[in-house]
């Protein structure tokens, strides 16, 4: 969250304390427990950002995990194999 800039360096672990992280907070993140939730399955995570994601931004994501806002852009943060790898996505209506 901080390495992303959206959140100063220090800030994130109040921030996700205060609830600001939660699905109806200022920035929900990981609102589906993110890919460890998911078991984490090799190949696939990305496509599970964007499956998600699209959900999210449609308005269809399952009811304990739909945003309580309309979605007008997302991004997606994934690290490969030892974390030499990272791509972001970002996504916009």
């Amino acid at each position: 969250m901080e390495d992303l800039g959206f959140y100063e360096k220090g800030k994130a672990a109040k921030a996700v304390q205060d609830g600001e992280s939660k699905r109806n907070g200022a920035k929900p993140i990981n609102t589906s427990g993110g890919l460890k939730a998911k078991g984490h399955p090799v190949g696939a995570t990305g496509v599970s950002q964007a499956v998600e994601i699209f959900k999210q931004m449609r308005g269809i994501a399952e009811r304990n995990r739909q945003v309580k806002f309309n979605v007008e852009r997302a991004l997606a943060h994934n690290l490969g194999g030892s974390g030499g790898t990272c791509v972001v996505t970002i996504f916009k209506k």
